[in-house]
């Protein structure tokens, strides 16, 4: 193993205390006198100057605001001193909790657990691979460690079976994780559907976000309450339909376009999935999966006018055994506000969703993104050069003050959340607008506070649609 200065560990378990300051200068001046011992014996000094950085270049070589320490007798960097976090002789490695486990979706895992989770080695990565991603890794990507290096759901590598390389999961769990919430039980078992679940809704685990190109990838702990709806085709694909919310252990509350078919929909070809990180790609440890056993789509929702009035719909989830959704880290519901409550123009809230990353395009986004957007005032949302008419007091609007993010296709029936005092709870649904990150053109959300009777009337749960939780003053 490699000591912090780059050179081998002594052999003695003597300590020596590096943080006072005359030994650390009696080592620095250790240090420069091994460079002239070596260039006494016939090293030369050509050789020494090759190693080394150009002079132009010394006051960038410890990278990530690490803070170089000179050789006292060429001034040439020796090491850096890294920040919290990184190491690696120029700070260009960043250190998680530790070899044992990763954060989020282990972008940032440099570890190096080698193992694959059917207990195969993993293969070294390829020259390609090295180039692309691993350039600033450790050893300039020359070994077998795991990595996320194509943002998958956590570190993976190749292994080889039958001959062939494949790739796998490593052998390597989620580091423990600060939650804004309460501990939760120690139970396995599901949460019974009859179960309250305004005591715990609106709470969510807080995890790194990854920043990439375009927007900001988000783990599902971050919006635990996102609902994946799928519609199994007559070819028995699974197809991504719309985003959803939680907000009971049986009961998801979406958008009613989300079903062209209306009445004659289908409820037994859906299916919901919570917990879900990327659509492309499945994970049995963190998702569970729900059948579709009732429909409840709002019954004066229609789109004459092209605007979606009424845009709510409510799904119930087939129990299993009795019980329906289990309250994990990346399930959880979300509260709803008390009836007709609304929050100042300006506040900020967050959407999220598998939408499109920008209007136009064919797919949509391969992992849950995330967004942060502000509330328009009504009467500002009405203008002329905004939406006029077409927006109607069971909607509001909200953008971004510089039009850079919103809502897009693909995202529709998902939430927008707003905090208040630690807990989020769901104010609109993802239902419409003139394309996407338009100027003068908001997302167009439904208000959910218009509808608190209807859904209690529909899910017979009057405990969640009072606002309980939403602060009293």
């Amino acid at each position: 193993m490699q000591s912090p200065f780059g050179f081998h560990p002594l052999h003695s378990r003597t300590m020596i205390n590096t943080r006072s300051p005359g030994v650390f200068l009696s080592l620095l001046i250790a240090l420069s006198l091994a460079e002239v011992g070596h260039s006494r014996h016939g090293r030369r000094r050509s050789n020494i100057a090759a190693s080394l950085p150009s002079s132009d270049n010394f006051s960038t070589f410890c990278l990530n605001g690490g803070l170089s320490v000179p050789s006292l007798i060429t001034g040439a960097p020796l090491f850096c001193k890294c920040p919290d976090g990184l190491s690696g002789r120029r700070c260009e490695i960043a250190v998680e909790k530790g070899d044992s486990c990763y954060e989020g979706i282990g972008v940032l895992y440099r570890g190096t657990v080698s193992k694959s989770v059917s207990g195969k080695t993993c293969e070294i990565w390829d020259l390609h691979a090295r180039r692309r991603y691993l350039s600033s890794d450790l050893h300039s990507g020359r070994h077998n460690y795991c990595r996320n290096i194509q943002y998958r759901l956590r570190p993976w590598c190749n292994v080889r079976k039958n001959h062939q390389l494949v790739r796998e999961y490593c052998d390597i769990p989620q580091c423990d994780v600060e939650s804004s919430s309460p501990a939760p039980s120690t139970s396995t078992s599901p949460i019974m559907p009859q179960a309250s679940a305004d005591l715990t809704c609106g709470q969510r685990t807080i995890r790194k976000q990854t920043k990439i190109v375009g927007g900001t990838v988000s783990t599902v702990e971050s919006h635990p309450w996102i609902a994946a709806i799928f519609w199994r085709s007559k070819s028995k694909q699974n197809v991504f339909r719309c985003g959803g919310s939680l907000i009971s252990a049986c009961w998801v509350i979406t958008a009613a376009h989300c079903f062209p078919e209306g009445s004659q929909t289908r409820h037994q070809r859906l299916s919901v999935t919570l917990g879900k990180n990327a659509l492309n790609e499945s994970d049995s440890t963190v998702e569970q999966t729900f059948r579709v056993e009732q429909i409840f789509i709002h019954e004066q929702f229609n789109h004459s006018e092209q605007n979606y009035n009424n845009d709510i719909a409510l799904l119930k989830l087939k129990a299993m055994y009795g019980k329906c959704a289990e309250e994990t880290n990346s399930v959880k519901t979300v509260c709803l506000p008390p009836p007709l409550k609304s929050l100042p123009p300006g506040t900020t809230c967050e959407i999220a969703g598998y939408g499109k990353e920008k209007f136009g395009l064919w797919y949509n986004s391969q992992f849950l993104r995330k967004a942060q957007v502000n509330l328009l005032a009504d009467d500002v949302c009405r203008q002329k050069d905004y939406y006029g008419e077409m927006v109607n007091n069971n909607m509001f609007c909200a953008a971004r003050p510089d039009w850079s993010q919103d809502a897009c296709e693909g995202d529709s029936g998902g939430p927008l959340v707003c905090e208040v005092d630690n807990t989020l709870f769901l104010f609109g649904i993802v239902s419409w607008g003139d394309g996407c990150a338009k100027e003068n053109k908001p997302g167009v959300y439904t208000r959910v506070t218009n509808y608190n009777k209807w859904i209690e009337e529909k899910t017979s749960l009057p405990t969640i649609t009072t606002g309980t939780m939403f602060p009293q003053k």
